[in-house]
């Protein structure tokens, strides 16, 4: 058996530049894994991927041209059925072994080269076997079958072949586009596997305008890249093309100077990538007078709709100049220049046309047409739900601030919908708010107000910024809320791959605004404030959507590192000022630490068992009448809930929540001896209550912090 390098090539027509990078890796990952589970390759082999938009290839280290064969023992039948009462075979067991490929010839010797063995508790009949191994080509076929039916394909091309046989016809085929070639080379040997109507060989084709030669002919498996480079002036890996575009990038923006630098898109720098071969990056330019339009309008058509890459000078804003990334690099760049800096200017054109059109009306006199445009046909209007919003943000601006805050909050909130119905935000949705932040200015509203309407909608994804004042954050809550409220009111709730209004997101939202901004705001009061804003739209799923709530909250700190057991703990509780709960898991890690924790954990979780049990007859008052005590134990235990649990609860009400669990620590020695010598179920009523009341006292102070039973093992 002898090992070379593989290299497997798929040639197609252009492939969709947003998945390409998706499909090089799994076509080469799933090629990679079926060949190691066959034995073809090893663990140690390297896999390879490339990808360019006109092929899908992967490449294999290690392979060898047979894999080795496999001792196999298989499990035929109880010794009861597969031989009589003179040990003679069965019909079942001879017919058994025929099909598994035996030589029955001689039934006895083939009874005899079986094994026994005990199987549970019966005796049974194992036949001993060798599988060869597969052959490269049928084990390469059967991987790049594999490789092509889990190709993560956004859409399927359907399309037809003439087929190879004396009988002219045609064949459909279904892929993701038309493949015109397949390379499979083993070393320098052609494995002669088939698939999409294609057999491959050891040629395929460069770059459309600009290989050196056609077909561009691979000598080997390791001349790949290389090859395609030189002859076919194809840069075939992806990884490796997005880094020369990177850098090319950088080289232009610093031909330019006064610090200019290219924005940083990773999703456009990928998209780029899927779309050339060979990337030539060149500068334009556009005509200083668009620089008066907002730059987010000329940055996002440039990105948008020409996957271009604007330039931004050392502040931050937005240059009259832009870099281009070609698939052509002629000598003379002047016509790729001015073929871009014309197609690019009509663009712009339109940006400044929608943006000088906008600013005729006031966002004011815009807001009566909300009311014709349908949010959700059980919601009812976008003008319906701005007087939503403006009830919530109204109830919450008064519990954060004063008159003016609700002034604020409330213009900010009639208006922040009204660039919906602009025509710039009609062109480019993606700028909803932002133009609402623009054209406020225009209005005179003053920065307040323009920020607020600006930022109602973030944060918009994970990392990104809260709105920058008060009033801002007052109406980004009611926008996240009235939307979380509405759609768990109506039951349109998110499912395990779908969540189309994006609750997910709204409910991080409201969670950073509350922890991050500090805000003294109880959440059920938030939920429940939120509900009359709808009349009778909808149903009260305040306490599901609390739930839901909670979920992403306990997701989100463990993903900032706290365990399960911790962020259970203190959730358990429902705790309702958000902002506090990274305080009380601080408090829960320390305690968690001190000796004595274990020990509490595991009595908090046998106070709440027994508790739970009694209020069955009817809810444990924490009452305590000290003459009913009997036991030294329970004294003792009573006597240190006097002394300390006040001390405890005084650094709890100064929010010093790991001081109180602490100074709670020393009860651990009174609980011991407490569960030692103390019967809690007395026989005697008023024995039986007192003792009760005392352990409700005891849990009581010991989860104000956290459900410390929930630290037990």
């Amino acid at each position: 058996m002898t090992t070379q390098n593989l290299l497997v090539e798929l040639f197609v027509e252009e492939l969709p530049p947003k998945a390409l990078q998706k499909l090089g890796d799994a076509f080469a990952t799933v090629l990679g894994d079926q060949l190691k589970a066959l034995g073809l390759a090893s663990a140690a082999s390297v896999v390879t991927p490339f990808a360019s938009p006109r092929r899908l290839a992967a490449h294999v280290t290690a392979v060898a041209d047979k894999a080795a064969d496999k001792a196999v023992q298989q499990k035929l039948m109880p010794v009861t059925v597969g031989l009589d009462k003179d040990g003679n075979a069965t019909p079942a067991l001879l017919k058994k072994l025929q099909a598994l490929g035996a030589d029955v010839s001689n039934p006895a010797a083939a009874v005899a080269a079986l094994k026994r063995a005990q199987d549970g508790k019966a005796e049974a009949l194992f036949y001993d076997s060798v599988v060869p191994g597969a052959t490269l080509q049928a084990g390469l076929q059967k991987a790049l079958d594999e490789a092509i039916a889990k190709l993560p394909i956004p859409k399927v091309m359907s399309y037809q072949l003439e087929t190879d046989c004396e009988l002219p016809g045609w064949t459909s085929v279904n892929f993701v586009r038309p493949a015109h070639g397949l390379v499979a080379l083993h070393g320098s040997t052609v494995v002669p596997v088939k698939a999409l109507g294609l057999t491959a060989g050891n040629s395929t084709q460069g770059h459309r305008f600009e290989a050196a030669v056609s077909p561009v002919v691979l000598a080997d498996a390791d001349s790949y890249a290389a090859t395609l480079q030189k002859d076919g002036a194809v840069i075939a890996s992806f990884s490796e093309r997005k880094a020369e575009i990177a850098r090319q990038l950088a080289a232009a923006a610093a031909q330019v100077g006064n610090g200019a630098r290219p924005i940083e898109d990773e999703a456009l720098l990928d998209e780029v990538t899927a779309l050339v071969e060979r990337p030539n990056v060149v500068i334009c330019q556009f005509e200083e007078q668009f620089l008066g339009v907002p730059q987010e309008c000329l940055i996002l058509t440039m990105k948008a709709n020409q996957k271009y890459f604007p330039l931004l000078d050392a502040a931050g804003k937005l240059t009259n100049k832009f870099l281009v990334v070609s698939n052509i690099s002629p000598e003379d760049t002047s016509f790729v220049t001015g073929g871009n800096e014309r197609v690019v200017r009509p663009r712009l054109a339109d940006a400044k046309f929608f943006f000088d059109q906008d600013r005729k009306k006031t966002l004011a006199s815009r807001v009566e047409g909300l009311s014709k445009v349908v949010y959700h046909n059980k919601l009812g209007t976008q003008g319906e739900r701005v007087e939503r919003v403006r009830a919530i943000a109204k109830s919450i601006a008064q519990q954060l601030g004063d008159a003016q805050l609700v002034a604020d909050a409330d213009q900010a909130a009639l208006l922040a919908k009204t660039d919906l119905v602009t025509d710039m935000v009609g062109e480019f949705p993606e700028l909803q708010g932002i133009m609402g932040g623009y054209y406020a200015l225009n209005d005179g509203l003053g920065e307040t107000v323009a920020h607020a309407i600006e930022d109602h909608y973030k944060p918009r994804f994970a990392g990104d910024a809260l709105p920058r004042n008060t009033a801002g954050v007052v109406v980004a809550l009611a926008d996240k809320l009235e939307t979380l409220v509405g759609m768990f009111g109506i039951g349109n709730l998110p499912t395990g791959d779908r969540d189309p209004f994006a609750l997910r997101r709204h409910a991080l939202g409201v969670i950073r605004m509350l922890v991050e901004k500090d805000l003294p705001l109880n959440l059920n009061a938030l939920l429940a404030g939120a509900v009359p804003a709808f009349g009778d739209k909808i149903t009260d799923a305040s306490v599901q959507l609390a739930d839901f709530i909670y979920d992403r909250l306990a997701g989100s700190l463990r993903e900032q590192g706290y365990s399960a057991q911790e962020v259970d703990a203190v959730l358990a509780l429902r705790p309702q000022r958000l902002a506090l709960v990274q305080k009380q898991l601080a408090a829960v890690r320390a305690f968690a630490a001190l000796p004595e924790a274990p020990a509490l954990a595991a009595a908090n979780k046998r106070v709440g068992n027994i508790l739970k049990k009694a209020e069955v007859e009817g809810p444990v008052d924490a009452h305590v009448n000290p003459a009913l005590l009997q036991e030294q134990a329970e004294k003792d235990l009573f006597a240190a809930l006097q002394r300390f649990v006040p001390e405890a609860n005084a650094q709890f009400d100064a929010g010093d929540y790991t001081a109180s669990l602490q100074t709670l620590a020393v009860l651990r020695a009174p609980v011991d001896a407490f569960f030692d010598d103390v019967m809690v179920n007395a026989e005697q009523l008023d024995l039986r209550l007192n003792r009760q009341g005392l352990l409700k006292s005891l849990h009581e102070a010991m989860n104000r912090v956290a459900d410390l039973s929930r630290l037990a093992a």
